[in-house]
Order: C-alpha cells, then sequence, then structure tokens
C-alpha cells in the first residue's frame, strides 16, 4: 500500500512528524536519590522541574519543587527567561512556605 501510494504521490495527513532522533546524553547530574521517589516523612526528598509555556505573549518558564511524601508543591516561581535565579527562587519560595 505503501509503494502505491508512493507511485501515486498520495501521503497521508496523520504521517509520523520527523524530527531529530538523537540519543540522549550522559546526566548532567549525579542521582542522590538513586531513582528511589519515596519519603517517610514530610521534607525529606523534594524535586524539581521547569516548564515552558508558550503564551500569546511570549514563552513563560515555571519552575517548581514537590515534597514527595505529601505529593504537593512546596514552592514555586515564574520568569519569563529561563535563568538559574528561577529555580532559586522557587527553592527560597519553597523554604518561606515550610
Amino acid at each position: 500500500m505503501a509503494r502505491l501510494c508512493c507511485s501515486q504521490r498520495i501521503w497521508s495527513v496523520f504521517a509520523k512528524k520527523r524530527g531529530l532522533t538523537r540519543k540522549a546524553g550522559p546526566p548532567v547530574h549525579d542521582d542522590h536519590v538513586r531513582r528511589d521517589f519515596t519519603a517517610t516523612a514530610p521534607d525529606q526528598l523534594w524535586l524539581t522541574d521547569i516548564t515552558e509555556h508558550r503564551t500569546d505573549e511570549g514563552k513563560l518558564y515555571q519552575s517548581a519543587i514537590k515534597d514527595v511524601y505529601s505529593n504537593r508543591i512546596a514552592g514555586y516561581s515564574i520568569d519569563s527567561r529561563m535563568k538559574a535565579s528561577l529555580a532559586v527562587l522557587a527553592l527560597h519560595n519553597a523554604v518561606a512556605l515550610r
């Protein structure tokens, strides 16, 4: 079917998107929790992530810190640029709220 469609220059509108197929590189930092995402008490283990949100006015970056025990966001920060201060402000926010 693919050969016949190709010869007639017919393509599916649901074609696979062709993108970069790179393999992940080595980890940037050491794995201090050894992939064990469990905690027996609050504030023992926090996880963090930075997310990019596209808006009509441009990109917006959010850094959040999550407490593994309670499964809640302990602190966050939002900025229009992804800088190191974004993660630092999220950490300060989490410490202040705890």
